[in-house]
């Protein structure tokens, strides 16, 4: 014969086992929605149909938007190459701003990288093309 208190007991752990997995499953998912992309992730997640692009993002800033200040990166060798795509505010501020994209942002910067890579291809960074021309290249090999 079963005692009614441990029939209650059993069923009160088996609350509490699906309770605790209620709150896991939950914990699960909420860590899959914050979890938080790196700058490589985004710029290849973003770039995923024209992968040179994503090469051209590691080779002119190794993928950081921004300085470990929390500044938007400067190039180098011009302080006026900005950000993951190193865009040149000389001669691309006014156009960004004409068409309402802030490349001090990544997400401008990128998305102000593809806008020229669209119409003028990777010409705008013929300078680090020794670079990015055989990231590929070896990644392939």
């Amino acid at each position: 014969m079963v005692n009614q208190g441990n029939t209650s007991n059993i069923e009160e752990l088996r609350q509490t086992d699906l309770q605790i997995e209620t709150i896991t499953e939950k914990i699960t998912e909420e860590k899959q929605i914050n979890k938080v992309k790196s700058t490589e992730e985004i710029v290849k997640e973003y770039f995923i149909d024209s992968p040179v692009m994503a090469d051209v993002a590691f080779c002119e800033s190794r993928f950081r938007q921004f300085d470990k200040n929390g500044e938007p990166l400067r190039g180098i060798v011009n302080k006026a190459d900005v950000g993951v795509m190193q865009i040149n505010e000389k001669y691309h501020a006014d156009t960004a701003l004409k068409l309402g994209i802030d490349i001090y942002t990544l997400e401008g910067n990128m998305e102000y990288a593809k806008y020229l890579y669209d119409t003028q291809g990777t010409k705008p960074w013929v300078h680090s093309k020794g670079c990015w021309n055989t990231v590929r290249e070896i990644a392939l090999n």
